[in-house]
């Protein structure tokens, strides 16, 4: 029990230690924080046992007249997302570290801030506490995006702040209805599942759930708060993002929406599944006519992410395998992306693809890290990718083989928009700006190194990751299908 307080709320204590800190040594407490955190979390997975059941439980009374309780465990489901937040909180603090950030201490306090509602969400067991840790995850990241974002970030924000909210208050309506039908009026996810609703009810909790976690993803055809607020959001901003708070939407499908309302899904989930395949090739296609490196990105992570969703409503055992290790390598491999997208802007001032040309000459280092991290992203065999991307391809592909030959579009128009940018930006026509442009520091040789490490060890081996989810992943898979079968 302690050990999973302590993973939640270390995070919390660094964010206020780090505001009554001194300037100086706000990055080193930051980054000793971050490696804190990995830590525990290395201590709860070596210590987890791979089976169905929940681990590291705690479940104290908060506001017990109202039946809310601090309810929160571990799962093969939940160890994903840990290790996940965990290993990128450090590389996002790390790559900073050479950045001119005003204000340092607000602004790695809100990275801690951030990541304690974050880990809340990935854990919590009870409705109340994880609707708390989804609004907590998202005020920070807001305030990180208002005050250090680009040019254009207040409208970039709003847009994202009104989508949010509006997808929250819907969950909220529904976890409340749900509160009330429970026999004792609990939040508690167990009493959640056992409800007996009939499919109509379940039809709506299912889209109230559902454009909530599909904003946050986000699916088509909420997805367009998420390209302007990836360009105008500060590079750390845009990592939480992509690497990991999309993830929070992703978590919520498999562990809130499916078995909290599994008539819903069997009535809807194939029109969810059918958005998500929508998304993966309106995607692509955008990102073959962007200039700015960032938008060309953030489109090819809604693509990404459009088949992790097709992945999960296809509802078997290689689609939610699929996606789980995928969230994983979906958030290193972004997450290097828009840091290497960072170093090229940084030195050229510049955002425009048809600016760049010929950088490969002056930095060979950043050429090599780029193309590792662009393969992983395009899912090349003995890489990370690969390995979710063709289980994600199995499951729809076991659901429909029509919906996954176009599911499959993702890896071959990824592959030739993200050559064909890679070609632009390290083999184009060298200019004054390209000519002077320097290869990689230390700090950036360091968060490059450990992202091509994690892309190539997850693609050679990924039984660490795939092993521990997969008692978690059958046993809900059955949960849920007996339901259904049953109705």
């Amino acid at each position: 029990m302690e050990i999973l307080l302590a993973q939640i709320f270390i995070p919390l204590i660094a964010a206020l230690i780090i505001l009554v800190s001194g300037k100086t040594f706000v990055r080193g407490i930051a980054g000793v924080f971050s490696l804190v955190s990995l830590l525990i979390t290395v201590f709860l997975y070596l210590n987890f046992t791979p089976d169905a059941t929940t681990q590291f439980l705690v479940d104290l009374a908060w506001i017990p007249q109202f039946g809310i309780h601090f309810k929160a465990g571990v799962d093969g489901i939940s160890m994903v997302l840990l290790v996940l937040t965990n290993i990128l909180i450090p590389i996002i603090v790390l790559s900073s570290f050479k950045q001119d950030v005003k204000d340092q201490q607000a602004f790695y306090a809100l990275i801690f801030f951030m990541q304690s509602g974050l880990l809340v969400v990935f854990t919590a067991l009870d409705a109340f506490l994880f609707y708390v840790g989804w609004e907590v995850a998202l005020i920070p990241v807001y305030f990180i995006c208002a005050l250090w974002g680009g040019e254009n970030r207040i409208k970039a924000n709003l847009k994202f702040f009104v989508y949010t909210i509006a997808g929250s208050l819907l969950m909220l309506i529904a976890i409340i209805y749900l509160h009330l039908q429970t026999p004792g009026n609990s939040y508690d996810i167990s009493e959640f599942y056992k409800l007996e609703l009939d499919s109509v009810t379940q039809g709506w909790i299912f889209w109230a759930f559902f454009l909530a976690f599909a904003i946050k993803m986000p699916v088509f055809p909420f997805h367009t708060w998420q390209p302007d607020t990836y360009t105008e959001a500060p590079t750390a901003g845009t990592m939480l993002l992509a690497g990991i708070m999309l993830k929070m939407g992703i978590y919520g499908v498999i562990r809130w929406l499916i078995p909290v309302a599994p008539l819903g899904f069997q009535d809807w989930g194939s029109t969810a599944l059918v958005l998500s395949v929508i998304g993966i090739v309106y995607a692509s296609i955008i990102a073959f006519t962007q200039n700015d490196i960032k938008r060309l990105i953030a489109y090819s992570s809604i693509a990404h992410v459009g088949l992790i969703s097709a992945g999960i409503f296809a509802w078997n055992v290689q689609g939610l395998q699929g996606a789980m290790i995928q969230m994983l390598n979906h958030g290193i491999n972004v997450v290097g992306m828009f840091f290497i997208a960072d170093i090229i802007i940084r030195r050229m001032n510049t955002r425009e693809l048809s600016l760049m040309g010929g950088i490969a000459k002056p930095a060979p280092m950043l050429a090599i890290a780029f193309l590792l991290v662009l393969l992983g992203t395009v899912a090349l065999p003995l890489t990370n990718g690969f390995v979710g991307e063709f289980l994600l391809l199995m499951g729809v592909y076991n659901y429909n083989i029509w919906l996954a030959a176009i599911a499959g579009l993702t890896i071959i128009l990824g592959a030739v928009y993200m050559l064909r940018m890679y070609q632009k930006v390290m083999f184009g026509q060298v200019n004054t700006s390209t000519s002077v442009f320097t290869d990689l520091d230390g700090t950036e040789k360091s968060v490059l190194l450990i992202i091509s490490v994690l892309i190539i060890f997850i693609g050679v081996y990924p039984q660490p990751i795939l092993n521990i989810s997969e008692a978690a992943v059958i046993n809900l898979l059955e949960q849920v299908n007996q339901k259904i079968l049953v109705k």
